[in-house]
């Protein structure tokens, strides 16, 4: 199960170090990383940035070297109007210097075609520090649907430059199982699994998709369909935040855990 990670999502601001002991625990080998802590001050994890703390950095590279973690992606990477991308190159060099192996992106910026201009550079100067950029579609975001984001990747058109598949937002957009079967599959960079029901139960899409999303194969998402069409060699990210048990004490062990395990038991069924 060595293509299994943590996501950054999941563990609620976690510190760093904490959190490559935690995948460690579960058998996993790899996490996901910002680069500064989200803050949830009810669950009592004090605020970190790895941007700013260069101690905290040397020790999380050693953690995870003795741990056997890697940084699969690293998060942060966002387009927003009135900003520049080239502005992130020293954020960058840091995510370069914690060994990450790709970054993620999304647009917030409503410009489609600046939108697309962005990426590019994104993709370029990430390139220049040995990786390679993943684009997320999702609902509510600029690049809302694969449509959209593959027709980013055909305008960017670099290789290097790669979708990411989040089976929450994928499916919620409108796609299908058959319709991530019949992509090319060098297209697919990373994969990031949860489970939801199919119809939302609320309107506000993205405090469910941060906040509360489910177990995998304890929602409606075509789960083992959807792992089916997509390559067999790709890092799969559980994003499964549940406030809802973190707030009530579930600790971050015990609710990833369910996720781990039911995530293994759908990969066996492939």
């Amino acid at each position: 199960m060595e293509s299994l990670g943590i996501e950054f999502l999941s563990v609620f601001g976690m510190p760093p170090v904490d959190f490559v002991s935690l995948a460690a625990d579960l058998g996993c080998r790899h996490i996901s990383t910002g680069l500064e802590s989200n803050p949830y001050s009810s669950l009592g994890y004090p605020p970190f940035s790895l941007r700013e703390d260069a101690p905290l950095r040397r020790n999380m590279i050693a953690a995870m070297r003795d741990r056997g973690i890697s940084i699969s992606l690293g998060e942060g990477m966002n387009v927003r109007a009135g900003t520049d991308v080239r502005d992130r190159v020293p954020d960058l060099e840091l995510m370069a210097e914690l060994g990450v192996r790709r970054v993620n992106t999304v647009s917030l910026d409503p410009d489609p075609d600046r939108s697309v201009q962005q990426f590019g550079l994104l993709a370029e100067l990430a390139a220049s520090f040995g990786m390679e950029t993943t684009i997320e579609p999702g609902p509510g975001l600029t690049i809302g649907d694969l449509p959209t984001a593959l027709h980013a990747i055909r305008q960017v058109g670099r290789p290097d430059f790669r979708l990411l598949i989040d089976t929450m937002h994928i499916i919620r957009s409108g796609s299908t199982p058959d319709d991530i079967a019949a992509l090319d599959s060098d297209v697919v960079g990373y994969i990031q699994l949860s489970d939801a029901p199919l119809v939302p139960a609320s309107s506000d899409y993205m405090t469910e998709a941060m906040f509360e999303r489910m177990v995998p194969g304890t929602g409606e998402l075509p789960l083992l369909d959807l792992l089916t069409a997509l390559p067999r060699d790709r890092v799969i990210g559980l994003e499964v935040p549940i406030r809802s048990q973190a707030e009530a004490g579930v600790s971050p062990h015990d609710r990833l855990a369910r996720c781990v395990e039911a995530t293994r038991g759908l990969l066996a069924r492939l």
